[in-house]
């Protein structure tokens, strides 16, 4: 599976087309909120933790909010909105400082995770559908030049 990173543009934000509808049929909610969290747990040991929340309840709640949004934005339930409010997420990482090195960061740390999930039977088509809606839409978040 090539889980190639796209070259990072500040300012720019490339169209984005959401994960195939199967990735979520396949992953089912708990799969998604688990592959999340497996996320956030390997972000809080790298080096892009700093910009995470550092209390334990509200990087908790970041997780959460983050497998909420990532259900909605597949398909599911919206949650998110539910929960938050419309996502309006560039403005919601505006407080923080994201560079494309964080970027690459962030996304390297989901390349393990995936590739388990292959290993698990979500099938590549799913995988590449969902790798390639955050590579892309990761780049809208970057704020900071490096």
């Amino acid at each position: 599976m090539n889980l190639e990173i796209m070259q990072a543009q500040f300012g720019v934000r490339t169209s984005v087309t959401k994960p195939i509808p199967e990735f979520l049929l396949e992953m089912g909610e708990e799969g998604m909120r688990k592959m999340v969290a497996d996320h956030y747990d390997a972000i809080k040991k790298s080096d892009i933790f700093g910009i995470f929340p550092q209390d334990p309840q509200e990087f908790e709640d970041a997780k959460k909010h983050s497998a909420d949004f990532m259900i909605q934005i597949c398909g599911g339930p919206a949650y998110f909105n539910t929960n938050r409010g419309a996502p309006q997420m560039v403005g919601r990482h505006n407080p923080f400082r994201i560079t494309a090195e964080t970027r690459q960061t962030w996304l390297e740390l989901y390349k393990d995770i995936i590739l388990a999930l292959e290993k698990d039977g979500i099938t590549e088509r799913s995988l590449t559908s969902w790798w390639n809606y955050i590579n892309v839409f990761s780049n809208w978040m970057i704020n900071t030049k490096s």
